[in-house]
């Protein structure tokens, strides 16, 4: 079996969200328990922190991956969807899931998967654990992919689990209330496993401090001890100064993640970190410092407010939900643009119209459809983009759209490309 065709029995025999939605999404853990008892159990073979949140997850994990890889330690990093190649979503110290290890882990177990009949993530999971525990590694940063309660990454027993900002997605099956969804959040938190929550928001407070509670874990909000000054704010990299309990605690903190939602999500990683040197773990502030500074070359991570050209200032970002979207349209503000081409699509399984609503008027939309099953036909969101009173065109391909964005824009106009995860996937400069 060859790569290629490993990943093309994959995605023709196992259900994935990632292209048909809410179908391949199971709502048990009976599969993942099925697939790690036969493997050998080698999600209790490592040390984990258990990341959950709808949005801010992946960024936190990067940021706390790269701080771990700089402080010596061998870190796994599992995460998803994908950008480009399978490969991304697990890693070790940066470095991607060799291919071989893949085809050989399915060559293996097919009959497994067709006794248990897992979905696509369900194996992915099981496949990473099997990775980090057969690699030895030290510890690693398992970001949830869907919820929390019943996603099958949440078998782990965690040194830390973190939930960072909750938002509204995935309603139909999280909840349509802030609190019905951190409730799905708060199933990662553990008995006696300490918990962090990167923001406080009034109605999911109450939700998390019952379920910590309940479990008896300890339970920290981690702006009641970090706050952040921006110092300095670029396209590339910010600048903080850091205080903990109101003490001045790092001065000219660098992270090379731009974007201002970041400032929501760091107080959550600098809490985490402390209770990992809590735990007798060795993170030097020298290596918080250089980890932070390079999480983006140190573990690859893509596609979170990327500049991928400076004339037009082209960006692209895989915010898709309100919250998302309205972080983007405030950044997108900020740059006062003369103006800005939107290269825009969506997936079809969820109520877009609050989304249109936040989308500027005065912009130029560039509407498209992902090569995915997933995606909403780009002729129905043109109808509601235009019933919303954007105005724009549609075209076939994202690619299409992103060639007729730049040939538009002038020199000192910015083009924005996202909407959606498989939008972003489909840029050649990634």
């Amino acid at each position: 079996m060859t790569y290629q065709e490993c990943l093309d029995y994959l995605y023709q025999q196992l259900p994935m969200y990632q292209r048909i939605g809410n179908a391949a999404f199971k709502k048990s853990l009976d599969n993942i328990i099925a697939l790690c008892d036969a493997l050998g159990q080698p999600q209790h073979r490592f040390k984990s922190i258990h990341v959950a949140g709808t949005n801010g997850k992946g960024s936190s994990s990067h940021m706390l991956a790269a701080v771990l890889q700089k402080s010596g330690y061998i870190t796994g990093l599992y995460t998803s969807p994908h950008l480009k190649s399978f490969t991304e979503r697990v890693r070790i110290n940066g470095e991607e899931l060799p291919q071989e290890y893949l085809v050989n882990f399915v060559e293996e177990h097919k009959s497994l998967f067709e006794r248990v009949q897992p979905s696509f993530f369900e194996m992915t999971v099981a496949l990473a654990f099997k990775y980090f525990a057969d690699e030895q590694v030290d510890v690693a940063v398992i970001e949830v992919g869907l919820g929390g309660r019943l996603d099958s990454t949440n078998i782990i027993t965690p040194e830390v689990s973190l939930i960072t900002n909750i938002g509204y997605d995935h309603q139909s099956m999280l909840g349509d209330t802030i609190g019905a969804i951190a409730s799905e959040k708060a199933g990662i938190i553990k008995p006696g496993v300490s918990a962090v929550i990167s923001t406080r928001q009034e109605e999911a407070q109450e939700v998390f401090e019952a379920k910590a509670s309940e479990a008896g874990a300890p339970l920290t909000f981690a702006p009641d001890h970090f706050r952040l000054e921006l110092v300095e704010g670029g396209l590339d990299r910010q600048v903080f100064q850091v205080y903990r309990d109101e003490v001045l605690y790092l001065t000219g903190l660098e992270i090379d993640l731009p974007g201002q939602y970041q400032k929501y999500n760091l107080p959550g990683v600098l809490q985490v970190l402390d209770l990992m040197r809590v735990k007798g773990y060795s993170i030097p502030e020298a290596a918080l410092r250089e980890g932070l500074a390079g999480a983006k070359r140190i573990t690859g991570l893509k596609g979170r407010w990327q500049v991928l050209n400076r004339e037009p200032l082209t960006i692209c970002d895989t915010g898709h939900n309100v919250d998302g979207i309205k972080q983007i349209v405030e950044q997108l503000e900020a740059l006062e643009p003369k103006q800005v081409h939107v290269v825009f699509g969506v997936v079809n399984d969820k109520d877009i119209s609050p989304v249109l609503d936040l989308l500027p008027k005065r912009y130029e939309y560039y509407f498209c459809q992902a090569a995915i099953p997933r995606a909403l036909d780009v002729n129905e969101l043109y109808d509601k983009a235009v019933a919303a009173g954007l105005s724009g065109k549609a075209y076939s391909t994202v690619s299409e759209a992103i060639q007729a964005a730049k040939a538009n824009a002038a020199k000192d106009e910015v083009i924005f490309i996202g909407g959606s995860t498989f939008v972003v996937a489909e840029i050649d400069e990634l």
